[in-house]
């Protein structure tokens, strides 16, 4: 039989895996032919997020220049560079626009039919529109994989799993929520793709609390407002009639911060200078290991710090009082305190310090006297935002982007560092484009946007959902709806996949926060013992080596392009010794 590969996914990433295997194969696959089996119920490239069938209206986040599936040198790997048309250079359309996720959907689906075209004879794909429910097979043997409405598993010799972003079962507190609402009539829809979700059991007119204030707020803000027929003139909002009230808060209290409006020009900070593969691999020798908080994000710190004023010395000197070469050595040398002076003493204007816990949590301590004034208080930040977003004399904001891609792909390689670090990622480096906050705005004018606060609290009772925020002490907001605007948590027990949820049941190991653990050199997915199976991979946002996403912006590195490259390897040279050892 000829050798098998099954990849179980055929979205992003596992298309992004399919390229690397055609790069990859004319070095390291000699062999007499290769079937690969697609296993994926969404058609190829787009697969279930980036799918034909949803509203035009909703964006990606990033602009289109800032897109791409293809390799260029600055991906540390082994494998060939394959360059190849960013989304805004295919489609032919203006680099800095918000492409619409449709748009995406087809550059996907070309990026695949361009890895199958490029695919070596001898090695053919074969697309599988089912879903996989489980893998069997002994580690040193072929691989069953069984799909949902057939009797017959596929046989394969080595496995990959690129599920991409998953449904998860509701935890404890989304139960109660949601049996407290079936009992009073009330509606609660659990944190899903908003694009999924029954959007149409939120009536018109009427409160709705919404709990997130992300990427998948902005979808669901969408949807209900100009997705039920309003519509925008200027910065005004024109409603339909037909919108609910939407009541919105979330543990920072504050939406994410807009995409920065302006390109980079001069030069850039010489990243990585503080936390790079020597320090990674310094904290992986670690025979106790480490701590995040203790250990890494002390590097991290000085890494954006670095970024930032690397930036403001080199472009804006006027505004610092020592000479960067002078400041860049104490800096080095600094730490907690001293640092703390050296930057109050060379930076006058604290706008231009880098203060990463007030970026954080900027509502913390903050109280208003009234709901009504924190309305205009939070409008009033998010005019800042706007204005600093798109202002290039504070261009250290963009260092700091740069810096925040440079640490995520140093991070990479220690696993699974917990959630926090990923929602401060996002938070800081992929907020929605400025016009989705330019919309928040108007809506709040308009009265159909409400913010509640920071550390909101959802409570369940008389009948209502209530909710509060210590940003506005002593008010609360009721409502007979509840929206938890965020994506299912991408643990292995709670997952809904069947697949995931019977390889662990079977032995894959899981972290602490309930990602599946996998080798980080290779993806192989690793068993309790810290074994890695020779067999089985898992690349994605439900495994400890989770990647900002499936494409990158290019010459940034890209993490995904890595472990794709990695792992592509790795299968290609096992299913080449099978196959020199059945040839002999």
């Amino acid at each position: 039989m000829r050798p098998s590969l099954v990849i179980v996914g055929a979205g992003p990433r596992g298309t992004g895996l399919l390229e690397r295997i055609a790069a990859n194969a004319p070095e390291l696959y000699a062999g007499s032919g290769l079937d690969v089996h697609l296993v994926d119920p969404h058609p190829p490239g787009a697969g279930r997020i980036w799918r034909a069938d949803q509203s035009p209206l909703l964006w990606m986040n990033s602009h289109a220049e800032d897109v791409t599936m293809f390799t260029d040198e600055t991906v540390d790997m082994a494998g060939p560079v394959r360059p190849g048309p960013t989304l805004h250079e295919w489609a032919g359309i203006a680099g800095r626009t918000f492409a619409d996720r449709r748009l995406q959907g087809d550059y996907l689906r070309w990026v695949h039919e361009q890895a199958l075209a490029a695919l070596p004879p001898g090695i053919a794909v074969h697309h599988h529109p089912h879903r996989a429910v489980r893998v069997g097979g002994p580690r040193e043997g072929r691989q069953q994989v069984w799909l949902e409405g057939r009797d017959r598993p596929l046989l394969a010799d080595l496995v990959v799993l690129a599920l991409g972003h998953l449904d998860a079962e509701p935890d404890a507190e989304q139960r109660s929520l949601a049996a407290y609402a079936r009992a009073h009539g009330l509606v609660h829809l659990p944190p899903d793709f908003t694009a999924d979700s029954d959007l149409g059991a939120l009536p018109a007119g009427e409160p709705v609390l919404v709990r997130g204030f992300g990427l998948a707020f902005v979808d669901l803000m969408v949807l209900l407002t100009e997705g039920r027929g309003g519509r925008y003139d200027g910065d005004t909002y024109l409603p339909s009639g037909r919108e609910p009230v939407l009541y919105v808060g979330s543990r920072r209290g504050v939406p994410y911060h807009a995409k920065i409006g302006y390109d980079w020009t001069g030069e850039r900070p010489p990243l990585p200078r503080f936390l790079g593969p020597a320090q990674t691999a310094e904290l992986l020798a670690r025979p106790e290991g480490f701590d995040f908080r203790r250990d890494v994000w002390p590097l991290v710190e000085k890494e954006l710090g670095f970024a930032h004023y690397h930036r403001l010395f080199t472009a804006h000197p006027e505004r610092t009082a020592l000479p960067w070469p002078d400041f860049e050595e104490k800096y080095a040398a600094g730490s907690g305190a001293d640092l703390a002076a050296l930057v109050a003493a060379a930076v006058p204007d604290p706008r231009d310090r880098l203060d990463l816990a007030a970026l954080d949590r900027p509502l913390d301590g903050v109280r208003y006297a009234s709901h009504d004034a924190f309305q205009e208080g939070l409008r009033a930040y998010i005019d800042a935002d706007l204005d600093r977003r798109n202002d290039p004399s504070y261009s250290q904001d963009l260092a700091v982007f740069l810096g925040l891609l440079s640490v995520y792909g140093q991070l990479v390689r220690l696993g699974n560092l917990g959630p926090w670090w990923h929602g401060f990622f996002s938070y800081l480096a992929s907020g929605p484009p400025a016009p989705r906050l330019r919309q928040m705005r108007a809506l709040s004018r308009a009265g159909l946007l409400r913010f509640v606060g920071a550390d909101m609290t959802v409570t369940a009772a008389d009948g209502v959902f209530r909710a509060t925020s210590p940003t506005v002490p002593g008010h609360a907001v009721e409502a007979r709806a509840l929206v938890e605007a965020r994506l299912p948590e991408p643990t292995v027990g709670r997952a809904r996949d069947t697949l995931l949820r019977r390889l662990h049941a079977d032995g894959a190991a899981e972290t602490p926060d309930g990602l599946l653990r996998t080798d980080p050199a290779d993806g192989r997915v690793l068993d309790t013992a810290g074994r890695p199976h020779p067999r089985r991979f898992a690349l994605g946002p439900y495994t400890d080596g989770r990647t900002p996403g499936a494409f990158t912006r290019p010459r940034t590195g890209g993490p995904a392009f890595r472990q794709n490259d990695a792992t592509a390897r790795a299968a290609l040279a096992f299913l080449r010794s099978l196959a020199l050892s059945a040839a002999a």
